[in-house]
C-alpha cells in the first residue's frame, strides 16, 4: 500500500520496491489494465499512480519502471499525466493530490513552464465545470487551488499576465486574485492598478486592503479616459483613501 504523496515524492529506491515487483502481471494486458492492477495494488486510482510518477522527480532516470508500467518512454508516460492534470476536476485526483502536486513541483524548475501551460487547459475545464454546474465545493477547492499557485510560486510573470488580460474575468475576482498576485510579489501594484481590464471591485479590494497608494487614485480620477464606473468607485473611496 502507499499514499499519493509517498509516489510523489518517493526515491528511487523506493519507487523501484513499490513498483518493479506489482507491475509484474498477464503479458497480455494493455497499459491501461496493468496501472489499473497495479494502482488496486497499492491502495490508489489509475490517475495518482500516471501523475505521481509522472511528477516524481527522479522518474526521467527510471526506464524500467516506465517500461514496466506499459510506457515506451517517459514523453509516453508524461502525456497521460498531463491528459490526467488537464482534465479531472478533483474526481480521481483529490485537491489534497493537487496541492501536492504543486508543492512538490516549486524547486522542479524544468517543469514549471509545462505546469503553466497545462493550467491554462485545467482551468479552463474547471471554470467552465463552475459555470454549468455553480457547485460550491468546486469553488472552494478552485480557490484553494488558485491560491496555491501563487503561494508555491508555480505562477510567474506570463501567467499572471495571461490572467490579467481576461477582461471579462470574474473567476479573477472570484478568488481576489489581483490581491493574491500583489501580497505574493509577484507583481508591483503600479503594473495592476492602472489596467483597465482589472475590474472596479478589484481595485476597491486592493485599497481596501491597503495597498493602493493615494497619489494612485489621484492620478486615475485625473486621467480623461478611466471608465466611469471605475471612477464611481474612486469618487466613493476616496474620502478613505485620503484619510491614511
Amino acid at each position: 500500500m502507499a499514499t499519493f504523496y509517498e509516489v510523489l515524492n518517493a526515491p528511487p529506491e523506493r519507487l523501484l520496491n513499490l513498483f518493479y515487483i506489482a507491475a509484474r502481471g498477464p503479458e497480455k494486458e494493455d497499459r491501461k489494465q496493468k496501472i489499473r492492477r497495479v494502482a488496486a495494488k497499492l491502495g490508489l486510482r489509475s490517475a495518482q499512480v500516471v501523475c505521481g510518477l509522472g511528477f516524481n522527480r527522479h522518474i526521467r532516470n527510471l526506464p524500467d519502471i516506465i517500461n514496466a508500467l506499459g510506457f515506451e518512454n517517459y514523453e509516453q508516460l508524461a502525456a497521460d499525466r498531463n491528459s490526467y492534470f488537464i482534465n479531472d476536476l478533483y474526481q480521481h485526483l483529490s485537491i489534497e493530490d493537487i496541492l501536492a502536486i504543486y508543492k512538490a513541483l516549486k524547486h522542479q524548475y524544468d517543469l514549471i513552464p509545462v505546469i503553466q501551460y497545462l493550467l491554462t487547459g485545467r482551468l479552463a475545464n474547471i471554470e467552465k465545470r463552475i459555470d454549468a454546474t455553480v457547485n460550491p465545493l468546486v469553488i472552494e477547492r478552485y480557490k484553494k487551488e488558485l491560491r496555491t499557485v501563487y503561494a508555491e510560486g508555480i505562477a510567474q510573470i506570463d501567467f499572471a499576465e495571461s490572467r490579467l488580460t481576461n477582461v471579462h474575468s470574474g473567476f479573477r475576482a472570484l478568488i481576489n486574485e489581483v490581491v493574491i498576485m500583489v501580497e505574493t510579489k509577484l507583481m508591483p501594484i503600479g503594473d495592476i492598478f492602472f489596467r483597465d481590464s482589472v475590474l472596479p471591485e478589484e481595485k476597491r479590494k486592493l485599497i481596501s486592503r491597503g495597498l493602493v497608494p493615494a497619489n494612485f487614485v489621484h492620478d486615475r480620477l485625473d486621467d480623461p479616459a478611466t471608465p466611469a464606473k471605475e471612477r464611481e468607485m474612486l469618487q466613493d473611496v476616496l474620502p478613505l483613501v485620503d484619510k491614511k
